[in-house]
């Protein structure tokens, strides 16, 4: 299987990597949102910087899902 169709595939049948993913989209709309500010308060940036950190550990996380994916179906 090649990586997108094993996203795929635990986007339909693994419920965390779903709700990961789901996750991940909405806060990359809510950065998408705030990048189209002029201006960002200090406190808008240190969220915007909050988000991201946010997205990031749910990407590391579904990543880790599909390694785990992988090496589970490597040995068969």
């Amino acid at each position: 299987m090649k990586e997108y169709e094993i996203v795929e595939f635990l986007k339909k049948e693994h419920e965390e990597f779903r709700r990961l993913s789901e996750e991940h989209r909405n806060l990359d709309q809510l950065l998408i949102d705030i990048d189209h500010r002029r201006y960002l308060t200090p406190e808008e940036e240190f969220e915007r910087k909050n988000l991201q950190k946010q997205k990031l550990l749910r990407k590391d996380k579904m990543a880790a899902i599909v390694r785990e994916y992988k090496k589970s179906h490597s040995l068969n």
